[in-house]
């Protein structure tokens, strides 16, 4: 594989994970893994990540989870420090989050 063919990406699955639910709070862990392109296994720990660091609340509705995005927060690495991930999931975002369109 060459330098220009590598398959990256400017997002990190963090990312990847936040902008999901950020879509659907209400997806379970395996439909993010299949709409990340991840393991599930690997969902659960970015979600313990995520909830640890606040970016996430979890809501336990019936048997499944609902998730919520604190998109106050400011995004962690000190080059984006002064932007919020709401910032960033707004103009990623290509609808409203599902908890928005319930309200509109």
């Amino acid at each position: 594989m060459t330098e220009s063919t590598r398959n990256w990406t400017f997002l990190t699955n963090h990312g990847h994970v936040l902008l999901t639910l950020y879509r659907d709070p209400n997806l379970l862990q395996r439909q993010i893994a299949d709409q990340v392109g991840i393991t599930e296994g690997r969902v659960h720990g970015i979600l313990s990540d995520l909830h640890e660091g606040g970016y996430i609340h979890i809501e336990r509705r019936g048997r499944r989870n609902h998730y919520l995005v604190d998109t106050s927060l400011s995004l962690r690495h000190p080059v984006e420090a002064g932007h919020s991930v709401g910032e960033l999931l707004a103009q990623l975002a290509d609808e409203l989050p599902a908890s928005d369109q319930e309200a509109a």
